[in-house]
C-alpha cells in the first residue's frame, strides 16, 4: 500500500514538471503556521478496539519553495517543497500521590507537493483558487521527552527517546508519510495566500500489531494518522504571465 501511494505521488510530479514549457508560470517562496496532527491509538486494552486516542496537535510553521504553472483557462498546479516544524507539550498530570508527569513531543520533516489548482479571475491580476493534491513527507526527527516531578522534593527525571528509533516496538513509527489535501487561496500579482488540511493516507506504525512486554500479540491491530493544518503566504520572485 505505502508503495502504491509513493509510486502515485511520482507519477503526479511527473505531469506536473511536464508543463515547465508554459507561458504563465512562476517560482517564489512561502511560509506559514502549520498544526501537525497525531492521530494514534494505544496498546492499553482499556480503550475500545481500533479507536483512535492519545491525538496531539504539533503547532509550529512550515517554509519552502513554490513552481506554479497553468495549463488552459485557469486549470494549473503547483510543486514545492517545504520543511515543516512541529512542538507540543502537555501539562503537569498527577501519576499517583508523589509524582506528576509531562511530556513533550517535537517534530521535523522535508515535505514535496503536487496540488491541482483551478484559480478563478476576479478582477485583473486578482484570483481565487482551490486545489488539492498529494504530499510526500519525509520525517527527519519526532523526539518525545518524558518528564516525572517528584512533588515532595521537585526533583525531575527525565527520559527521552525517539519515536522513529524507540527500542519499544508499539511506539515506533516510520519516517515516510503520504497525505492527501484540499485547500483554497488567493493571489494579487506576485502575493499569494493558501490554507487547508491534508489527510494521512498512511498507517504511522512500524508494527502491524501491538505487542506486550514479552513481545506477543495482544490482538490489538496498529492504526494511526499523520494529518496537517496549514496556511501559508508567499510571492513569486519570477512570475511571467
Amino acid at each position: 500500500m505505502k508503495k502504491s501511494f509513493v509510486t502515485l505521488f511520482l507519477m503526479c510530479v511527473a505531469i506536473s514538471v511536464s508543463a515547465v514549457d508554459l507561458p504563465k508560470q512562476g517560482f517564489g517562496l512561502q511560509i506559514g503556521w502549520a498544526q501537525p496532527i497525531m492521530r494514534l491509538n494505544s496498546p492499553d486494552k482499556s480503550y475500545p478496539k481500533d479507536s483512535l486516542v492519545n491525538t496531539i496537535h504539533l503547532n509550529g510553521f512550515k517554509v519552502g519553495l513554490v513552481y506554479d504553472a497553468s495549463y488552459i483557462a485557469g486549470f494549473g498546479s503547483t510543486i514545492g517543497i517545504n520543511y515543516t516544524f512541529g512542538g507540543a507539550h502537555t501539562s503537569w498530570s498527577k501519576k499517583d500521590l508523589s509524582h506528576s508527569v509531562r511530556t513533550q513531543t517535537l517534530f521535523n520533516e522535508v515535505e514535496m507537493f503536487v496540488d491541482w489548482q483551478y484559480k478563478f479571475e476576479v478582477a485583473k491580476e486578482t484570483y481565487l483558487m482551490l486545489y488539492t493534491g498529494p504530499t510526500l513527507q519525509c520525517g527527519i526527527t519526532l523526539d518525545v521527552n518524558q518528564y516525572m516531578r517528584n512533588d515532595l522534593t521537585d526533583e525531575v527525571e527525565a527520559h527521552r527517546y525517539s519515536a522513529y528509533k524507540t527500542d519499544n516496538a508499539n511506539e515506533h513509527l516510520t519516517r515516510l508519510n503520504v497525505t492527501w489535501g484540499v485547500g483554497a487561496g488567493f493571489q494579487y500579482k506576485r502575493y499569494f495566500l493558501r490554507g487547508g488540511y491534508d489527510f494521512g493516507l498512511i498507517n504511522p506504525y512500524a508494527n502491524k500489531e501491538f505487542v506486550d512486554a514479552l513481545d506477543q500479540p495482544t490482538g490489538r491491530y496498529t492504526r494511526g494518522r499523520l494529518d496537517q493544518w496549514s496556511i501559508k503566504i508567499g510571492m513569486y520572485i519570477w512570475y511571467e504571465d
